[in-house]
């Protein structure tokens, strides 16, 4: 049966960059984030990603940024996805971001960084069989 499990990674931050502990995700099917910028005045918030390898039992991972997170945009049946390193939001709003399903991993680390004003919250969506 298959579960799914929303985990607030990020909650209205506002330093000029946070990054979440380490999320161990080794036993997911399928991954995707929902990043969220509030209380916009001026400027930008940035969501990236960092993933590791090591066991479940590691306790430092080594972790490396992930530059293939799939953004959901328009595109034409011509196209294929829009791959991108980060996601920047310039307003109030929203995004998803997911994951290739054919590439495992086993941790992940998620950054906000927030420019002149405003928060930013990442929600991170873990499906398990």
């Amino acid at each position: 049966m298959r579960t799914t499990k929303i985990i607030t990674v990020l909650n209205a931050v506002t330093a000029a960059s946070t990054a979440s502990g380490k999320i161990y995700v080794g036993d997911s099917t399928r991954l995707s984030l929902h990043v969220r910028r509030a209380a916009h005045t001026s400027g930008t918030s940035t969501f990236s990603v960092k993933i590791g390898m090591e066991s479940p039992g590691t306790v430092t991972p080594v972790m490396t940024a992930y530059n293939m997170l799939i953004d959901n945009v328009t595109n034409t049946n011509a196209q294929t996805l829009t791959r991108v390193s980060s996601k920047v939001l310039s307003g109030d709003g929203d995004a998803f971001l997911f994951f290739d399903e054919a590439f495992k991993f086993n941790w992940i680390e998620i950054t906000g960084a927030v420019a002149t004003d405003g928060n930013a919250s990442v929600f991170l969506l873990i499906e398990q069989e």
